[in-house]
């Protein structure tokens, strides 16, 4: 069984999911299901075959969660010091056409939020910087074609 590599509030966040999926809306989409089939005619209820899909999706995703929870290797990244970019590093990367400084922390897949600054570990991106340190160019395939990046700052907090 594969580990997947998360930091501690990522898995924080998985496991806050899972446990509003499981305790409020599982019971919530039961409810609306029972109350739907008070409409009598299932075939053309609207509201039932919308709540069967809600009710599939709840039970998909807490299953994912589950898997990804029991499977999780969590890595603190303040217990890690050095210049080299690894998982759990927060790196300040410069566009090298505009100068635009970008801040990024290396974190696992299923906690990755790009609008917060979390990048994933698998990404393109992330890929190009793991190994590198300060001063280093890396060159990421973008679907506008390669783009340059040099590393300005690696960090462990």
């Amino acid at each position: 069984m594969e580990k997947v590599p998360m930091t501690q509030q990522g898995l924080e966040t998985l496991d806050e999911e899972f446990h509003r999926l499981r305790d409020k809306e599982r019971h919530a989409v039961i409810k609306a299901i029972a109350e739907a089939r008070e409409h009598g005619d299932l075939s053309e209820n609207a509201e039932y075959h919308a709540a069967r899909e809600r009710q599939s999706f709840i039970e998909g995703r807490l299953a994912e969660l589950e898997d990804v929870i029991s499977r999780a290797d969590v890595i603190d990244p303040s217990k890690i010091s050095g210049k080299v970019v690894r998982f759990g590093a927060t790196v300040v990367v410069a566009d090298e056409d505009t100068d635009e400084e970008l801040t990024y922390q290396i974190v696992g897949t299923y906690e990755a939020d790009i609008d917060s600054g979390l990048l994933s570990v698998t990404s393109p991106m992330a890929r190009a910087m793991i190994g590198k340190t300060i001063g280093d160019s890396i060159e990421v395939n973008t679907p506008r074609g390669p783009k340059g990046y040099e590393i300005c700052g690696v960090k462990f907090k």
